[in-house]
């Protein structure tokens, strides 16, 4: 059985979304939907478990042996990221059954459940599989069913956010293929584990070196770092609620992972040194946690402020990735987990706001929060967290990356990280102001607070930033063993 689950965690969503799609309309394919992402949390968890307890775990794909066969190789580092993708699909799929019904078509809706299903393929495959060439294929299978489910937001932008993002993802894509063929023609083989073997005998040509950057290059843009992060403010500004929700606690942080991957595990220790590789993720990263608050602070939407804090946020698992130390990947990890709390539980209560008023600017939602104190209080808790007030899970991820820039001396780095936390005090302290000091807007309309549907899945992030705040057992523990791994090299 511990074998066959890395293969069932991408099987069963990829079968059960022809079916959703198909079902009559109705809450039914919400069901179907909402149990198989149940189903695949579980199993992630047993996968962590099974490997944290016993290591690494292989699955050949129909008994091909690797190199020459398609395997799929867990270890501490994927099976944590499958997870956190797994469990915040199961926390959305709730949310979305009011969410989807107020903001998507009747008749779309099977559509939007097979869709996000064929998302969740996408992305736990990436996580599971370990062959270079098949990240490409998952990656393709999750932006393509993420650029459908963009497009179905209620405003016309929503097209124009869905296209931006396809043009993006696909130049980023093709980087990533061109420099995964590049590397091909200088090995021979897509198994990650045999590339870490083959490529130390290699690393000195140019067609490599050619390969590395394009690669960086392609995932940069998935992962939306400073400056390749044009698309990502209209795709979660203009799609659906919990598309936005789905899409900022998962798809980039599965790009972190696979930036983490290739550059700890693929490629030879000290190979990015001898590239200015390193010093660009520190730059990209305090660029981005700099101009990007100062960005948020700006916006008047509030999915397009919290997009641009996602840029931000992003900025900081750069910094943890360009110093590359045992802290510092630790730090990543860490805030990756952190972050899909935070910014899920924001998002979710913009979610709540939209399906009260049907809007989420400053100069409508004033005076709000006293008519939605939940909303509100997940709202104060989860901007909180992403300030890094001690309590929160957002405290551990910055108190790690901090503690990893002064290990070495990076005080232009540290500077960065507190200047950022202070302008996230801004923007969410404005925020804060607009919904509850403001006086109320008379729409002449009665608000009332959002429905329990609505709510409880929101709460269940905002306790989880409180409890992985206190309770770090389970947070540092995994990523330092998966930090571990990936400064370990190939072998695990």
């Amino acid at each position: 059985m511990g074998n066959n689950i890395s293969l069932l965690l991408v099987v069963i969503p990829l079968i059960a979304a022809p079916v959703v799609a198909v079902l009559p309309r109705g809450r039914l394919p919400w069901a179907v939907a909402t149990v198989v992402a149940a189903l695949c949390a579980v199993l992630a968890a047993m996968q962590l478990w099974m490997v944290l307890d016993g290591g690494t775990i292989s699955y050949e794909l129909g008994g091909w042996a690797p190199p020459w066969g398609i395997e799929y190789r867990i270890d501490a580092v994927n099976a944590f990221v499958a997870l956190i993708v797994a469990a915040i699909a199961t926390i959305t799929l709730p949310y979305a059954l009011l969410s989807t019904e107020r903001e998507i078509p009747e008749e779309k809706i099977p559509l939007f459940y097979s869709a996000m299903l064929l998302c969740l393929t996408g992305l736990l495959g990436i996580t599971q599989t370990g062959d270079i060439f098949n990240v490409f294929v998952f990656l393709e299978i999750s932006s393509l069913s993420s650029y459908a489910l963009i497009s179905l937001g209620r405003q016309r932008q929503a097209l124009t956010a869905a296209y931006q993002y396809l043009i993006m993802g696909t130049v980023g894509a093709t980087f990533y293929l061109i420099g995964v063929g590049l590397i091909y023609s200088q090995t021979g083989t897509l198994n990650m584990q045999d590339l870490a073997t083959i490529l130390p005998g290699v690393q000195h040509l140019k067609t490599v070196d050619t390969g590395f950057a394009f690669i960086m290059i392609g995932i940069a843009l998935k992962l939306a770092l400073f400056p390749l992060h044009l698309w990502l403010p209209n795709a979660y500004t203009y799609a659906p609620s919990v598309v936005t929700v789905f899409l900022a606690a998962t798809a980039t942080k599965v790009a972190v992972y696979v930036m983490l991957r290739i550059l700890f595990m693929v490629f030879p220790h000290g190979f990015a040194l001898a590239t200015p590789a390193e010093e660009l993720f520190i730059v990209a990263g305090i660029a981005g946690i700099l101009i990007a608050s100062v960005y948020a602070i700006y916006q008047e939407d509030i999915k397009r402020l919290l997009a641009y804090s996602s840029v931000a946020q992003i900025g900081y698992m750069a910094l943890g990735i360009g110093f590359a130390s045992a802290m510092s990947v630790t730090a990543t990890l860490i805030h990756l987990f952190n972050h899909a709390l935070m910014k899920g539980a924001l998002f979710m209560a913009v979610g709540a706001i939209i399906y009260r008023i049907g809007a989420c600017r400053m100069d409508q939602i004033h005076g709000l929060g006293r008519a939605m104190p939940w909303t509100f209080g997940a709202i104060v808790i989860g901007g909180l967290s992403l300030v890094g007030v001690p309590g929160t899970a957002g405290f551990i991820s910055k108190w790690y990356l901090v503690a990893a820039a002064l290990e070495q001396g990076a005080w232009i780095s540290v500077a960065a990280i507190l200047i950022g936390s202070l302008l996230a005090v801004v923007y969410v302290g404005k925020l804060i102001e607009a919904l509850y000091f403001r006086p109320v807007t008379d729409t002449g309309k009665v608000i009332s607070e959002a429905p329990m549907l609505l709510l409880m899945p929101t709460w269940v992030l905002v306790f989880a930033n409180i409890y992985f705040g206190l309770d770090t057992a389970l947070t540092v523990g995994v990523a330092e063993k998966a930090a571990a791994i990936l400064l370990g090299g190939g072998a695990s």
